[in-house]
């Protein structure tokens, strides 16, 4: 059984204590950057220019993003270079070379820019077609959106940052024990792939991806190499138990009715920033930082509902886990490695929990599964 390492657990509470530091750093700087631009009429200011150069309401969308999103993202560059590359080579958490990090962001970058024009040419598009009910056709769209990619990540999204392969020869009594593992628990998958998780990072995960046909296991090498054939069983037979409680619905309808509330209350505060701060409507592009700032005050005051949900998932996918395998041993003796090789803090404060966490903190999940008896 492998025990928890009182050094390792040193670093973990300093580096989930920085991380925090930072993410307040980022949502203060991410507040006063969208304000400036209310308040000091740059929004306003841009748009007026912009209209000069073209009256398409079409290209004026992405003009305006590329420009107010660029500067957001050059200002930003340092802290986001601190956090996700300096910090985790500083606490032996990553492998990448800043190359391969520099990759990683243009990748992101053309993957994502292409993806929000689109969502927010169709957001302004509701928001000049359908007047007061926008917020209502906005998340119709995000939901058939984030449908089609969970079914398409796995085949279109994912291989562009990892390479996945079916586990070999050496490994086929793994890939036997979970595919049976998975026709108990009612799933179809599409193989058990491995990806070069080690190219960025020590830590270990594995993963139930896609719907339908693009479902497939997925191990990062760093936990084939790490853990033993039963605590990776136990591993992923917590993920499928997300399958087997439905969780892929049940927290796509949950995410719906959450969205739903917040384009409600959103399309309320645009209606209140129009008579406060000019704006002709609440299609006019210049409007979009106080759209952005009203939801970013909703995520923020919805998060801990949001993670109070998630950990109930997860608890209950742990208590499939361990159910279906029988191996609590093995379980409790994954989650202490896991915690060891990922910093994973096990005994979080609790008011950190309830804002910051989506899955139970390590040290309940361990003890849950050392206390763990068979019904």
């Amino acid at each position: 059984m492998t025990i928890l390492d009182p050094e390792k657990q040193k670093q973990a509470k300093e580096y989930a204590r920085i991380r925090r530091r930072l993410w307040l750093v980022d949502t203060i700087f991410s507040t006063l950057y969208f304000l400036a631009w209310i308040l000091l009429g740059w929004a306003i200011s841009l748009r007026t220019a912009l209209s000069k150069i073209t009256s398409n309401e079409w290209l004026l969308v992405p003009l305006f993003v590329i420009v107010f999103g660029g500067i957001y993202f050059l200002l930003n560059l340092p802290l986001g270079y601190y956090s996700g590359f300096v910090l985790p080579h500083r606490f032996g958490q990553s492998n990448q070379t800043l190359k391969d990090w520099v990759t990683d962001q243009l990748k992101g970058l053309a993957l994502g820019a292409p993806l929000g024009f689109i969502l927010l040419e169709l957001l302004y598009l509701a928001l000049r077609a359908t007047g007061d009910l926008w917020w209502l056709w906005a998340a119709g769209g995000l939901l058939i959106f984030n449908v089609l990619l969970i079914n398409l990540a796995p085949i279109l999204i994912m291989p562009l940052f990892n390479k996945y392969v079916p586990l070999g020869d050496e490994h086929q009594e793994l890939a036997d024990r979970l595919l049976k593992l998975a026709e108990r628990a009612n799933t179809k998958v599409g193989g058990v792939f491995k990806f070069d998780m080690s190219k960025r990072t020590k830590s270990a995960n594995a993963a139930l991806t896609g719907i339908g046909n693009t479902r497939r296991i997925v191990l990062g090498d760093t936990l084939i190499n790490e853990f033993s054939t039963d605590e990776i069983e136990t591993v992923l037979a917590h993920e499928l138990g997300h399958h087997v409680h439905r969780d892929i619905p049940v927290l796509v309808t949950f995410g719906l009715l959450s969205t739903t509330l917040g384009l409600y209350l959103a399309s309320l505060g645009l209606n209140w920033a129009i008579g406060i701060f000019g704006f002709t409507s609440p299609a006019d592009v210049a409007a979009l930082p106080a759209l952005g700032l009203i939801f970013g005050i909703y995520d923020f005051c919805t998060m801990p509902l949001n993670n109070a949900i998630s950990r109930w998932r997860e608890n209950k996918a742990d208590e499939y886990a361990l159910q279906a395998t029988g191996k609590h041993e093995a379980f409790a003796s994954a989650f202490t490695q896991l915690a060891n090789q990922n910093l994973g803090e096990v005994d979080p404060e609790k008011w950190v929990v309830f804002m910051f966490y989506s899955h139970p903190p390590l040290g309940e999940r361990i003890e849950k599964a050392r206390r763990w008896k068979p019904v």
